[in-house]
């Protein structure tokens, strides 16, 4: 976006609340993956080693939405009131298209 950085500030400004729970499920992710690492050094049985996969990605997605409502709840709304709202939901629909 190239209207400056009041649509670049990022939602996470107005929401410390969710700035603070992203931080600690990301903290969680990274303690997971770290875990799938030593597995795989351990050269733990493959199927195992899938389910903690899953349960990261599953993690990731979730923080995804979640950071997608704040986005949409801060950025979005204040893009919209701004008279840029076009411009801000093409830029979420082309991220949408990468979450799952």
């Amino acid at each position: 976006m190239a209207q400056g950085a009041a649509l670049k500030k990022g939602s996470l400004a107005v929401f410390p609340e969710v700035k603070r729970g992203l931080q600690r499920r990301m903290r969680t992710v990274v303690g997971h993956i770290q875990a799938i690492e030593r597995m795989i050094e351990e050269e733990r049985y493959c199927v195992e080693i899938l389910k903690q996969i899953a349960a990261v990605q599953a993690q990731l997605s979730n923080i995804a939405h979640e950071l997608t409502k704040s986005h949409m709840k801060g950025c979005l709304t204040g893009a919209i009131h701004a008279g840029h709202g076009e411009e801000a939901i093409e830029e979420l629909a082309e991220i949408l298209k990468y979450l799952r």
